[in-house]
């Protein structure tokens, strides 16, 4: 029987983060982490697909408007019509000649875009009866290459590169399966290091990640250079000489600012700066990456298309490359950007600090390993200790790894009570 989506109802959920000051940083002070939430129900009783778009609060209604918006393209499709064709779907979804003009493939529509791209996604993964990154992981080269959209990059990746590539890794995946199901995944955590902490908070919490089995920790800095530098040396002194530490400016920085900032840092041997200037300043970057260098520069969860980090990547501008798996139109478009890493040789370590965010990229990072990357050195996804228990399926960690996940689907399906208390502004969390 031909299972189609027959409706898509959407939810603006937020969690009021800002009361503990969690994800709190110099660029956003009190971010209170929330999600456009789109649900697909389907003609198969019992089938439906979830994806959420991350925001930090007022203006997720915008984004939810978004959704409605776009929700008419994906209503009466079948299953079978957009697995057979993936690109065809995306390019359909993201390509709308009149709503383009607002874009296009950035801002409010693309996330927009996003989290109904992830939901569809998470329908045919579920109708396998796979993880997304073992439905994933079992697509031939051939079936990934034909769901990208090469438009605009194929001056960097070409086509037959990208094939070629996952050709070249194809031997021995069912091995690096097997290791990434018993081992995990490697990662690091932001949850110490929040902007807002007080010394005795972050003390205890960076003791604690590293009792836990945390090999890397990331701060957050940018607001006070005499604050930083005296954090960063409480971590630098908890984690020893062995253990990595990250750092995070949230674009606040100009660029001369920057590489004086991260001099005054060094003593600490800071393994990366991440988002050091505007998130669009590509020659920016590049000017902080010879500034500052042997320390590298992380950026892109503001980056919104496979463009820019087409531009980063040619620019010589980034050293670490961290998709957003809802900042992209979905996991099509996050598809091309791992396949232009690693055409670069620039590790891939995702962005993963907001609600959903880590339960959407270990699905990438795994798929990635299984299936992309040609090393696993220097590649880890972010992780940050908040809101997970508001999933059906959240992540697992262990010794400061990720481990695979297991259940059918992407792993942002909200538990209903929770989407019932969370709801904005009418849920019980926000009516007091």
């Amino acid at each position: 029987m031909t299972i189609a989506i027959t409706a898509v109802r959407t939810l603006d959920i937020r969690y009021p983060t800002s009361r503990f000051l969690d994800g709190s940083d110099a660029m956003n002070p009190d971010p209170d982490y929330s999600a456009a939430y789109a649900i697909l129900e389907t003609s198969e009783p019992g089938l439906t697909g979830h994806g959420l778009a991350f925001t930090l609060g007022r203006g997720t209604d915008l984004v939810v408007h978004a959704i409605d918006a776009l929700a008419p393209k994906l209503v009466g499709r079948s299953l079978d019509g957009i697995e057979n064709d993936l690109f065809g779907f995306w390019r359909d979804l993201v390509g709308d000649t009149q709503m383009r003009w607002l874009g296009p493939e950035k801002g409010i529509i693309h996330m927009a875009a996003a989290a109904l791209v992830n939901a569809v996604w998470d329908l045919l993964a579920r109708r396998a009866g796979l993880p997304l990154w073992r439905y994933l992981a079992a697509m031939s080269p051939e079936q990934i290459v034909s769901a990208i959209d090469f438009r605009h990059i194929s001056d960097a990746l070409p086509r037959e590169r990208a094939l070629e590539i996952l050709l070249e890794r194809a031997p021995g995946r069912a091995g690096r399966i097997a290791r990434l199901e018993q081992d995990g995944h490697a990662a690091y955590t932001t949850s110490a290091g929040w902007l807002g902490y007080d010394d005795d908070k972050i003390r205890a919490l960076a003791r604690g990640a590293v009792a836990d089995g945390w090999g890397a920790i990331k701060m957050k800095v940018g607001g006070n250079l005499a604050d930083d530098i005296r954090r960063a040396g409480v971590l630098r002194e908890i984690l020893g000489p062995d253990r990595l530490l990250m750092t995070d400016a949230n674009q606040v920085w100009e660029i001369d600012q920057a590489i004086d900032w991260m001099g005054a840092l060094r003593g600490v041997d800071p393994w990366w700066i991440e988002e050091p200037v505007s998130p669009d300043d590509i020659l920016g970057h590049a000017r902080v990456k010879r500034g500052v260098a042997p320390i590298r520069v992380a950026t892109g969860e503001h980056c919104h298309n496979r463009v820019m980090f087409k531009q980063f990547l040619q620019a010589d501008a980034i050293d670490v490359v961290q998709i957003d798996a809802c900042r992209l139109g979905g996991v099509n478009e996050v598809l091309a950007v791992l396949l232009l890493a690693a055409a670069f040789e620039r590790p891939v370590c995702p962005h993963a600090g907001g609600v959903g965010l880590c339960e959407y990229v270990q699905h990438v990072a795994f798929f990635d390993a299984a299936c992309v990357r040609p090393s696993d050195e220097g590649r880890m996804i972010e992780h940050a200790a908040h809101l997970h228990e508001h999933f059906v399926d959240p992540i697992r960690v262990s010794q400061g790894r990720y481990l695979a996940p297991q259940q059918p689907g992407f792993s942002v399906e909200m538990k209903p009570e929770s989407l019932a208390e969370y709801a904005f502004p009418g849920g019980a969390a926000w009516r007091t």
